[in-house]
């Protein structure tokens, strides 16, 4: 793949051509140093893959990845950053992956492997592309790399301060959880009002994993989960909450 490394600090740079070198699939075309740079020599060399830097001076990652929307054919687009916590909106922009700095040479060959396996599938000819208004996927810090969960595969969002933890993986009896830096209002916007709902400021629930509702008198209701846990419902929520049931 046709390749461009953009990165404002000169040492990533180097690291990073080091590291394409041993990528047999790679060849790099050029190097920018900002997002405009960055804009101009996609035009001028038609690279198949970006490595792109976040936080840059003017244009930022996010910027240059909006800007080659309008280029075609789109090259691909893998983020490569020391923060975190652009992973939702990098996903936005249909990123094939977002690689922690500093970056392991397996780890960047993974991410590689996804840009290839874009390119080589070609949809159906009469297949129309249909871009889902909802979240369909969040990448979460784990560790030292960020891992894919998909919005259906989560049972429970809990809010904790700046942050929300994505609760998975309840039904089978274990399940794990994951913070990501967004708060609860802006992802119950994003999320698809037919899989979740809120029952509380602090607790989105997928609506499959709702077993039930109880009265607990004095106005006062609680959702009965699969699991058996109760989560009482808030009063700002309760309205939703009963025409979900019906009522």
């Amino acid at each position: 793949m046709r390749t461009l490394i953009v990165d404002d600090e000169p040492l990533a740079v180097e690291r990073m051509q080091i590291l394409c070198a041993r990528i047999p699939a790679l060849h790099v075309v050029g190097t920018a140093s900002d997002g405009a740079a960055a804009l101009r020599l996609c035009e001028a060399l038609s690279p198949e893959l970006v490595l792109l830097d976040m936080t840059m001076p003017e244009v930022d990652g996010l910027g240059v990845a909006r800007g080659l929307a309008r280029i075609s054919p789109r090259p691909a687009v893998i983020f490569v950053t020391a923060h975190d916590h652009f992973a939702v909106e990098a996903f936005d922009c249909d990123a094939v992956d977002y690689v922690l700095k500093p970056v392991a040479q397996d780890r960047l060959e993974r991410a590689v492997d996804r840009a290839l396996a874009r390119r080589d599938t070609v949809p159906p000819v009469e297949a129309e592309p249909v871009e889902s208004p909802w979240i369909e996927e969040f990448w979460v810090p784990h560790r030292s790399e960020l891992i894919r969960i998909a919005a259906g595969d989560i049972d429970r969002i809990d809010a904790e301060r700046d942050y929300v933890r994505l609760h998975v993986g309840q039904k089978d009896g274990g399940g794990r959880s994951y913070l990501l830096l967004h708060t609860i209002q802006r992802l119950e916007d994003r999320l698809d009002p037919e899989r979740f709902i809120r029952l509380h400021r602090s607790t989105i629930v997928r609506r499959d994993r709702i077993a039930g509702l109880k009265h607990d008198g004095l106005g006062v209701w609680s959702a009965q989960l699969v699991d058996g846990e109760l989560l009482r419902i808030g009063r700002t929520y309760l309205a939703k909450a009963k025409a979900m049931a019906g009522r």
